[in-house]
């Protein structure tokens, strides 16, 4: 694989997910910190309108709008949609970017700690899931590669390759300290091992780790009026990343019935009561629980 020459640093992709923002925020007061010898590294604030009106986004979802089709429509042209052909066009364009690598900050209010989701499972993203997880012995490796890259809607999806950094929980619109240092910590092992990388030193690494695979979503239960009747269970709730087997409490209905976790595999519940999927009803992901061998 190549060397990597642009790196490009993004947070406030959600306008209220804070610790990107300020990380950011820091970093372009003093760029010694995220800089290094072998690549250029830029600081992006990619949805200030949604910053400055304290919210998620202004009219939509902005990481779900980087699908090569929508990008592709000039007819959507809301705030978002509009933000992100231009986002598109500083980074990109995708599928033959000017940037290398995207780094995309967030937060989550589910007890997730730190995780680095991959979109891909090339040598370079084992290399590097394997060097985070050396470092930081608390961090969740996260796969979403259930579709190719160039097809994900994700904002990092632009560049050559891009990860997504998810710390939590952190409830929406504040600042928690921990959160932030965790944030930071994760960003700059990134940007060594990218490093590292190019000049040809990464260092012995383990053989194996511990990862997650995104397998599918789950709502929340609703009539048939699409009305919302249960919430998430309390044996589930803030056990992000923790086994759940078939036949295990899964939610909680206001009339009093329990539901059960139906699928025929042991699952690992993340995202779980995420409140910015509220608006869609979504209760939490499922993951596969699998040995990634670098």
């Amino acid at each position: 694989m190549s060397r990597f020459s642009n790196v490009a640093i993004v947070g406030g992709t959600h306008g209220n997910e804070f610790s990107g923002i300020y990380a950011l925020k820091q970093w372009q007061s003093n760029p010694a910190i995220t800089a290094r010898d072998s690549f250029s590294t830029e600081h992006v604030f990619a949805n200030p309108s949604a910053y400055s009106a304290n919210k998620r986004y202004v009219d939509c979802d902005l990481n779900r709008q980087f699908d090569p089709k929508l990008l592709a429509d000039y007819s959507l042209a809301n705030y978002e949609q509009s933000r992100a052909k231009a986002l598109n066009q500083q980074l990109g364009p995708k599928g033959d970017p000017r940037v290398d690598f995207i780094i995309d900050l967030h937060n989550t209010t589910s007890n997730m700690g730190p995780t680095l989701i991959l979109l891909t499972l090339d040598m370079f993203n084992k290399q590097l899931a394997a060097y985070i997880s050396e470092r930081m012995p608390d961090a969740i490796i996260l796969v979403e590669d259930h579709i190719e890259p160039i097809q994900h809607a994700f904002l990092c999806s632009v560049g050559k390759q891009g990860v997504i950094v998810e710390v939590g929980p952190q409830p929406q619109s504040v600042l928690r300290h921990d959160v932030m240092e965790s944030m930071q910590e994760m960003t700059t092992h990134i940007l060594d091992f990218v490093h590292l990388f190019n000049i040809d030193k990464v260092p012995a690494l383990p053989r194996s780790i511990t990862a997650y695979r995104y397998k599918e979503t789950l709502h929340l239960p609703q009539n048939a009026h699409g009305e919302r009747i249960g919430m998430v269970h309390q044996h589930v709730q803030d056990k992000d990343f923790q086994p759940i087997q078939p036949g295990e409490p899964l939610f909680m209905c206001f009339d009093g019935t329990e539901l059960t976790w139906q699928g025929d595999y042991t699952a690992y519940p993340h995202f779980i009561n995420e409140a910015a999927y509220y608006d869609n009803n979504i209760a939490m992901s499922m993951a596969n629980v699998f040995t990634l061998t670098v």
